[in-house]
């Protein structure tokens, strides 16, 4: 480290040292209890959309798996990051049931009747394991992106964003780029005195809410103490949060890398926008897990196609413009995901490595053609999780899709032995 250390390089409060974005100005990291050195953190991101693909051109050949396959038309556009990124088929959600659950139990592999009595039950998605631990050094420890499209799921099912917490209930997110970025960057004037009253009020309500809550346990059948542990999961998540907003309290967001993104972006800009915020949020530190549920209709749209997204994700049925439809909204996916890539290759880390290099991104969706439920569309790349980069990986068939989220959320160093209905970490991707 540099001789001189500066209140802006490391800032201190009477309980905690604050965990800085890794700044140029530090090279590396040292911790002082062991003087290990430690390079750039590890990340991990989730990009889900609707609607599926196109079953016939955007598979690599199952025939010719490895390093050698022939890129299918949907994935041209990534012709260039050929090496850098995987095709993994052969996995689904054995649980998943509905052809209209989209992203719902993408990321936790949960049964939705799993809880006897009760037609919809979901648990913790794959991104939250990752936040329980990644989350602890920065400001959030996850954030969740959303696509902007008011009143539509955009192929998505139920549920807020990708996210769904400890219990199974579902986490919100920023609606669109404008509120990502205010989120990320803008700054809080608000008197720090001012800021620890408030958060003091808060406090003093939420006592008030878990004395009286408490009161009323006493005197409830086993039902409604159900109900009641629901409710008071939530409140402790509330107290999650403010106690994270204690610890991050005087302390100013960073100075954003990118101009303020202007309202009323939508389909194919609001995505690129959205991959801009997520690299932005990974540069500064302020994060190191995101979500984007992004969006299919409006990227349609935008792209000058007039089918009903719906419909196309029925090609299989009448062909012709709806299949057109179809492939057109694939290459266009596929050459924002080649742009995401580009952008994480040339974002440069303190140590002169890659932002890419600490990066573990899956791509994909819970669905394909027609709703199909197996098989479901999957993209892994970035260096942060040692997963087999630059090849056609065919597993068994009906391979959880959670033992890819166990592989990956183990690559990123986060301790965990399972996740929803894996099996074991995927084998077949590790490096």
């Amino acid at each position: 480290m540099h001789s001189r250390t500066t209140r802006r390089q490391v800032l201190r409060s009477s309980t905690a040292v604050i965990a800085l974005p890794f700044l140029e100005s530090f090279g590396f990291r040292r911790f002082a209890s062991a003087a290990e050195i430690v390079g750039p953190p590890k990340r991990i991101a989730f990009l889900g959309f609707g609607w599926g693909i196109t079953d016939e051109s955007w598979f690599p050949d199952i025939n010719t798996p490895g390093p050698d396959y022939e890129l299918p038309a949907g994935l041209k556009p990534l012709e260039r990051h050929k090496a850098d990124f995987s095709v993994v088929q052969g996995m689904w959600n054995k649980y998943s049931n509905g052809g209209h659950a989209g992203s719902t139990w993408w990321l936790t592999g949960a049964n939705p009747y799993a809880e006897p009595g009760q037609s919809f039950c979901n648990t913790i998605s794959a991104d939250q394991v990752a936040a329980n631990q990644l989350g602890k050094h920065t400001r959030y420890a996850s954030l969740q992106f959303n696509h902007s499209e008011s009143g539509d799921r955009s192929g998505h099912g139920i549920g807020l964003s990708l996210a769904w917490d400890a219990s199974g209930k579902p986490i919100g997110g920023e609606n669109g780029p404008l509120a990502a970025y205010h989120r990320l960057f803008s700054k809080d004037d608000t008197p720090l005195e001012q800021q620890k009253a408030m958060l003091a009020r808060k406090r003093s309500v939420l006592d008030t809410v878990l004395d009286n809550a408490r009161s009323l346990q006493r005197g409830l059948g086993k039902n409604d103490n159900a109900k009641l542990d629901e409710y008071l999961e939530g409140i402790r998540d509330i107290e999650t949060r403010l106690s994270k907003d204690e610890q991050w309290m005087g302390v100013a967001r960073p100075d954003a890398p990118l101009d303020e993104p202007r309202s009323g972006l939508v389909g194919r800009e609001e995505i690129k926008m959205m991959y801009d915020l997520m690299v932005a949020a990974f540069q500064t530190d302020s994060t190191r897990v995101i979500t984007y549920r992004q969006p299919v209709a409006t990227l349609l749209t935008s792209i000058g196609n007039k089918v009903f997204p719906h419909d196309m994700s029925h090609y299989h049925s009448t062909r012709g413009e709806k299949l057109a439809a179809s492939q057109q909204r694939d290459l266009a996916q596929s050459e924002l995901l080649s742009g995401l890539i580009d952008k994480l290759k040339s974002t440069m880390e303190s140590d002169g490595s890659r932002l890419f290099d600490h990066v573990a991104l899956a791509y994909g969706s819970n669905i394909r053609t027609g709703h199909e439920l197996t098989n479901c569309p999957t993209v892994l790349t970035g260096g942060g999780a040692g997963i087999r980069l630059g090849e056609n990986i065919v597993v068994e068939k009906d391979t959880p899709l959670c033992n890819a989220w166990l592989a990956m959320l183990q690559g990123v160093g986060v301790n965990v032995d399972s996740h929803g209905d894996s099996t074991g970490p995927l084998k077949n991707i590790l490096a």
